[in-house]
């Protein structure tokens, strides 16, 4: 197992640093002078070159890449053009708030999405598979920033009973914590379902209904634990999309998170900020990855064991 950690750790590594590598290339073929749009179009050419030495803009784009790269290592991104603060500082600030709204979002993903997975698997084929199945469709189908202004629309402005934007009070969190929450509970409990469906027909289910065993039993203890699988895998890529920040709802809501950021740093090409965030987010999906490949183990002892063969 520790073998197969650092293995996965080095791979961890080379994908950052491919990521990296293509992010700064895309962000330099992009029009657009990120200077200019820092000075104005007014500025002089004087100011423009002065300005584009300090930043280190004036140097070859391989010496560019190579003192970003070098200065990644020691966790520093440079400083934002416009606001001129350091982007770790940045970064550090707007990811505890999408951590705040993330770890919430994801508890009723978790909560929800299983337990309709779990039920409508269970009652396949009956009126209440049929009408959660339907609830689900809607809910996949449907637009993030739709839902998000539906949301805002009814419990907002109609009814009065939440905030419609920012993050001021524990109130504030519902509707941007509901509206994610259900968002990916929907991918979910369609996962879970499915995923259920694969194993309430195996032998060995049918075999502790033979012994006596008690429905919920064999539906937990036996079906639900050996349909854990793709739900983990699910799960897991969910929190990673999760902690980097959902751009659309963000933005729809007026939280101050990493997703806006993201947006925000992209139309004004604030290029140290885009890619301290591009970085972050390609670092979590990684780390996500790399812990659900983990837990395979710890649910189904049978990978760990194949691992080791294979080691």
């Amino acid at each position: 197992m520790l073998r197969y950690i650092i293995k996965r750790l080095l791979q961890t590594l080379v994908v950052l640093l491919g990521v990296t590598l293509v992010t700064f290339i895309l962000l330099n073929v992009v029009p657009g002078d990120p200077i200019l749009m820092m000075l104005g179009q007014r500025a002089d050419m004087e100011t423009v070159a002065r300005v584009r030495h300090e930043w280190g803009l004036d140097k070859p784009l391989p010496v560019q890449y190579f003192n970003f790269v070098k200065n990644v290592l020691h966790l520093d991104f440079g400083r934002s053009y416009f606001t001129k603060e350091e982007v770790i500082v940045t970064l550090t600030r707007r990811a505890a708030v999408t951590a705040k709204v993330a770890v919430l979002s994801y508890l009723i993903s978790v909560a929800v999405g299983i337990t309709v997975g779990v039920i409508s698997a269970v009652n396949r084929g009956k009126w209440i598979d049929r009408a959660l199945m339907s609830v689900i469709i809607i809910f996949i189908s449907a637009p993030a920033f739709w839902v998000a202004l539906i949301m805002q629309i009814i419990f907002g402005l109609r009814l009065g009973w939440l905030p419609i934007a920012g993050l001021d009070n524990m109130k504030a969190y519902i509707l941007p914590c509901v509206t994610l929450g259900l968002r990916y509970a929907a991918e979910s409990a369609r996962f879970t379902r499915t995923s259920m469906l694969d194993v309430i027909g195996q032998d060995y289910v049918r075999t502790a209904r033979a012994k006596g065993l008690q429905e919920r039993v064999v539906i937990l203890g036996h079906t639900l634990k050996n349909a854990m699988i793709p739900i983990i895998t699910l799960s897991g890529l969910q929190f990673g999309s999760l902690m980097g920040g959902t751009m659309l709802t963000e933005t729809v809501f007026n939280i101050q998170g990493l997703g806006k950021l993201t947006v925000d740093s992209m139309l004004q090409r604030d290029m140290p900020v885009l890619q301290g965030c591009i970085l972050y987010l390609a670092t979590i999906f990684v780390v996500m990855n790399l812990i659900v490949d983990l837990l395979y183990g710890v649910v189904d002892p049978r990978i760990r064991v194949s691992k080791k063969a294979v080691g």
